[in-house]
């Protein structure tokens, strides 16, 4: 196996930490896998059950809650400064969140087709639901996509309809994004390209990250060998104005940083209109602090703009929409009734050149 981190995000989750790390550490050491628990600044005592239950793994400390994006970020440059420091460096890194069941054999699959294809960036495994197992889980499913608009979805997951798993997705494919509960990446390529963008905090910043190796010419895969269960919502819940507040602010700022320079106007003008129905759907289903929090998003938005401009003239890459479903996903779930993604019309994703 080649040198691989196994890294886990902590902010208080000490349940999670003991309910799940004990089957990460079972069904994942082995030589040359290092499985790490990173620490944001946590005020429970997450770090006194890991000194007492598992003294020998190895552990990041940050010095304050970085969120998401910017923890991920100061905990892989430290560990790869580590393995560096002792003549060697990470091949892999798999972003691991702390509310995941993994089985037996989890991490060969997906090592295994990234190590056949020097283009693969990034992987993912098949998420099912922890609470029912049966089921494909919200956070990333089968692997994701967007349409021109720039709304996520999954292979077995549009909007709030998560399918059933039948096999029907047992296939390997090409994505646009992975989902960062469960995100294998090359180490080199995360490190030379900046990994997640620290001013997401958390949310989309693993589809701006996968985005962006694709606008670079590599692959993003999903590999249904492997099989973990996510909890799902374990720091913030869906109904969240928080979270609705990050996914609305995030999904504009990926949108400014990596569509083609002629659709950036007409998807900015279509999303303002969009934005704002969303916000009074959510007004009149009682909803008020999403309500807020869309005017909240688009409001901060607009006032860092210029520099998600700026980082957009500093990515030297090509920008291209494959990858992405030519249409509206909105219309297909909402009008035309087409709830599962087996549904949608295959012609309509915008195939690489």
């Amino acid at each position: 196996m080649p040198k691989t981190a196994v890294v886990i995000l902590n902010w208080n989750g000490k349940k999670f930490l003991e309910k799940f790390l004990p089957l990460v550490v079972e069904h994942t050491g082995r030589p040359g896998v290092d499985v790490v628990v990173a620490d944001n600044a946590s005020t429970d005592d997450s770090m006194t059950f890991l000194q007492a239950r598992f003294p020998r793994l190895m552990t990041v400390r940050n010095a304050r809650n970085e969120g998401f994006a910017s923890g991920y970020d100061l905990a892989l440059q430290e560990i790869q400064r580590r393995a560096e420091a002792g003549g060697e460096t990470y091949k892999y890194f798999v972003l691991l969140n702390s509310d995941i069941e993994v089985t037996p054999g989890w991490i060969e699959p997906v090592i295994g087709v990234m190590e056949a294809d020097p283009a693969i960036a990034a992987a993912q495994p098949k998420l099912l639901s922890w609470h029912d197992k049966r089921r494909f889980e919200y956070a990333g499913a089968a692997g994701g996509f967007m349409d021109k608009l720039g709304y996520p979805f999954c292979r077995g997951r549009i909007f709030d309809t998560a399918e059933s798993d039948h096999g029907q997705y047992d296939d390997p494919c090409q994505l646009l994004w992975a989902t960062g509960a469960a995100l294998f990446v090359r180490a080199d390529l995360y490190l030379e390209h900046g990994g997640l963008d620290p001013d997401f905090f958390a949310h989309m910043e693993e589809i701006d990250f996968c985005w962006r190796m694709r606008n670079l010419g590599y692959k993003v895969v999903y590999e249904p060998g492997s099989v973990i269960y996510h909890v799902g919502g374990g720091t913030l819940p869906k109904s969240s104005a928080a979270k609705t507040y990050l996914n609305f602010r995030n999904n504009l700022s990926l949108l400014c940083k990596n569509l083609p320079e002629k659709e950036l106007k007409k998807v900015f003008f279509a999303r303002f209109f969009l934005d704002y129905l969303a916000a009074f759907v959510f007004l009149i289903k009682g909803e008020r602090g999403n309500f807020k929090a869309v005017f909240r998003a688009r409001r901060d938005f607009r006032k860092n703009k210029a520099r998600d401009l700026e980082k957009r003239k500093a990515l030297k890459q090509r920008r291209e929409l494959t990858g992405l479903f030519d249409g509206s996903i909105l219309w297909q779930y909402h009008v035309k009734g087409k709830r599962r993604f087996s549904q949608l019309d295959a012609g309509r994703f915008l195939k690489d050149r």
